[in-house]
């Protein structure tokens, strides 16, 4: 009794290592670093891209936000509230409607609350393991009782297949919401009058990717189901629409373009463009990536000739004027700087907080302090709409120095520094503020507030 009683405390430990084990898998999966992009074109396009879907999904008044990640992969996934899209996947993407197409694969995740139903499957599945494991200990108990070694052999057995048939019930739930995602990502596109002819041609890159590398992945060891088995099980619907057909607005393929001009240019300078555009060496994309590519490498005042070739066939494109703005800072050219970021923030329709904060960032680069109030103004601005951009905010200290507001500056560091997570930092400058600043006013009442956070 007391080998059995030693026998059933170890198998317990060993369990409890196990569970501890899983959970931490999952939090290191969930919580791991990327590396996220912020740019106001590209985050215009995908916001248009996603608006329709988003709305016909039911998803428009849940505040979902799209998220760009550095990595050139073909990749998206959701979390939270947010679907975060691989610059990757734009730059091997040839049209919008691909992109389209895999944001409505994630809205189909969203709107199914499949994030909340994969939890449950998940501690459902860890109950089976260790149900599994306790009835493979009992089998052990009782072989070792009995002086059974047929006994004792299956209870091994049992133990051993226990994790492998729980996590094998996990996958085989995942593959059945990733089925679910795609069947609802076309119907996503039907009700907004759009083709799924990109989810196929995603798909085939898969297979095709699959074919090149020889690889020949068992299919019951996979969190997705294979590309050839989704093309299979999307092609026939995705035909019988009537707009399977439909191509892409020609504005929308510009921006497209203009988007994996950008992304290829920052990732691959200028053989990145080449490649991307050597059909059409000379398009206004081309020139756009160009122009990108010539500016990182240190040619900056070429990068400003094309840029305002550009300008002259566009010259209602705020981000051409954004990208001028940013090459003239660089040449030390603020007060031109200035006027090409006042006239990005007119055009820009989305009304972008980054944009509007390189303005204010502009005002301060002149060194002018009669420019102060006006980077502040620009600043705050971007500010309320891009509230945890802690750039701007630096930006915003350095405004206020110029215009001689020593403790308007201490507190723009430590709301900076606050919103970052870095507590420490955000009460030192918190506490430098409430020195300067007037008692009771909102801003010394402010730095009050985060100095008194967390104790």
């Amino acid at each position: 009794m007391l080998q059995i009683n030693r026998f059933y405390r170890s198998l317990f430990s060993l369990l409890a290592v196990l569970i501890y084990l899983l959970s931490t898998q999952l939090t290191l999966a969930q919580g791991r670093r990327i590396a996220i992009v912020r740019d106001a074109e590209i985050e215009s396009l995908l916001k248009d891209y996603a608006t329709p879907i988003f709305k016909v999904a039911g998803l428009q008044s849940k505040g979902i936000e799209i998220v760009l990640v550095n990595d050139n992969n073909f990749n998206a996934f959701v979390s939270g509230r947010r679907v975060f899209i691989n610059t990757g996947a734009i730059v091997q993407a040839s049209t919008p409607n691909e992109i389209i197409g895999v944001i409505a694969h994630e809205a189909g995740h969203l709107a199914g609350n499949h994030q909340e139903r994969l939890r449950a499957q998940l501690d459902a599945s860890r109950t089976l393991a260790i149900v599994g494991m306790l009835l493979g200990a009992g089998a052990l108990v009782a072989g070792s009782t009995s002086n059974s070694n047929g006994a004792t052999s299956a209870g091994g057995a049992i133990i051993a297949s226990a994790p492998t048939i729980a996590t094998r019930s996990v996958l085989n739930y995942k593959r059945g919401e990733e089925i679910n995602a795609d069947t609802a990502a076309l119907k996503y596109l039907n009700k907004t009058k759009q083709s799924a002819n990109g989810m196929l041609k995603t798909f085939d890159r898969f297979a095709q990717q699959l074919a090149l590398a020889g690889v020949r992945p068992n299919p019951y060891k996979l969190s997705h189901p294979l590309p050839r088995e989704r093309i299979n099980l999307l092609e026939k619907g995705a035909k019988q629409s009537k707009y399977f057909n439909k191509k892409d607005p020609k504005a929308l393929q510009a921006r497209h373009n203009m988007a994996r001009a950008k992304i290829a240019a920052f990732a691959g300078g200028l053989p990145a463009i080449q490649r991307l555009f050597k059909s059409s060496p000379n398009s206004v994309p081309a020139l756009y990536g160009r122009a990108i590519a010539l500016d990182n490498s240190g040619r900056s005042n070429e990068a400003l000739k094309i840029l305002n070739q550009l300008i002259k066939k566009q010259p209602k494109n705020a981000y051409l004027y954004e990208l001028r703005g940013e090459v003239q800072l660089k040449l030390r050219q603020a007060d031109q700087a200035v006027k090409s970021f006042a006239t990005a923030v007119k055009l820009d329709r989305s009304k972008s907080g980054l944009i509007k904060a390189r303005l204010g960032f502009a005002y301060v680069a002149t060194g002018n302090r009669a420019n102060a109030k006006k980077a502040v103004s620009a600043l705050r601005a971007g500010l309320q709409t891009n509230p945890n951009n802690f750039n701007a905010y630096r930006t915003l200290s350095n405004a206020y120095a110029l215009a001689g507001d020593v403790g308007e500056a201490e507190l723009a560091m430590a709301e900076g520094h606050f919103r970052a997570g870095n507590s420490r930092d955000a009460k030192v400058f918190a506490g430098r503020a409430v020195q300067k600043l007037i008692p009771g006013k909102p801003s010394w009442q402010r730095a009050k507030d985060i100095l008194t956070v967390g104790n």
